[in-house]
């Protein structure tokens, strides 16, 4: 018996985190799946199983779901092009040993990303104010007023107004993890490169951008990851408009389940946004496993 309990013991440390675990997350993403086959409106009692209807509903009947997935698509690369590359650029620049206050040049960098999206998305609603804002505020004081406009309240602005906002605060992120890949990289592979007599630019081409291999994986692979789960700063800076021309999945998820008392269809798109972080992480777990 004591030999017994012996054995248990370790499991019944793991009883109470696995409960936890099973009412707070599994039981309602099963709950959700569920739901994703119904037609509830998320406030009647009862509902009606419709199979797959909501996901066709995506796939063929819904012109606006179809946009939201384009959005989620251009901002996917755009990040990945964007504040990645930036941030890349940025911890090369940083990671040098001659510079004066570096690290607090790291930190000024890496602040927004901390600060929460919905304060970011706030302040760069102000900021495009098309009356008071800093930015046609700005445009007007050196004589380029012709250039003011409502940023977010134009068809043609509003979505890449949106993305900058995203760009200023997804460049720390990268930079920091760039910057620890960085200084993983033996210095021996610089000194051989500056004896072949390589330049600055293709010791970068040649040593540091390889040897970044798994860093570019995981800041490749969290990117797309976060930008399929975009909500608050669009939610926040136009509330998927104008029309619903910045409309992602995220908050057409949102729009759906909460506004437009259609639960089941929420729901539907809700792990359809899940599916496709799942196709995006199973390979990285895989290829991080196996290196």
């Amino acid at each position: 018996m004591n030999r017994r309990n012996r054995n248990l013991s370790p499991y019944l440390f793991l009883l109470l985190p696995l409960a936890w675990y099973a009412i707070f997350l599994v039981y309602p993403m099963l709950t959700s799946l569920w739901i994703s086959f119904t037609d509830w409106d998320g406030l009647s009692p009862t509902s009606n199983f419709v199979g797959l209807a909501n996901y066709v509903r995506f796939v063929a009947g819904d012109s606006v779901a179809r946009r939201a997935l384009i959005n989620n698509v251009l901002w996917t690369i755009g990040t990945i092009l964007i504040p990645t590359g930036i941030g890349l650029v940025l911890a090369v620049i940083l990671n040098s040993r001659h510079l004066i206050g570096r690290n607090l040049i790291r930190a000024m960098f890496y602040m927004p990303a901390v600060v929460p999206m919905v304060a970011i998305g706030i302040i760069w609603a102000w900021m495009y104010d098309p009356n008071f804002g800093a930015i046609n505020e700005f445009l007007r004081s050196i004589g380029l007023a012709h250039w003011a406009r409502g940023w977010l309240s134009d068809y043609s602005t509003a979505f890449p107004a949106t993305f900058a906002a995203s760009v200023w605060s997804g460049i720390g992120f990268p930079m920091v993890l760039y910057l620890a890949g960085l200084q993983s990289i033996p210095q021996d592979l610089y000194e051989a490169a500056a004896i072949d007599g390589c330049s600055r630019l293709q010791a970068f081409w040649y040593v540091t951008f390889p040897s970044l291999r798994e860093t570019h994986i995981i800041v490749g692979t969290l990117a797309v990851i976060q930008s399929f789960k975009v909500f608050d700063m669009v939610y926040t800076m136009t509330w998927g408009g104008p029309g619903q021309i910045t409309q992602v999945l995220g908050t057409w998820m949102y729009f759906n389940g909460f506004q437009y008392y259609r639960a089941g269809y929420g729901a539907a798109i809700a792990w359809i946004i899940a599916l496709i972080s799942m196709v995006v992480a199973i390979p990285y777990i895989r290829i991080m496993s196996r290196d």
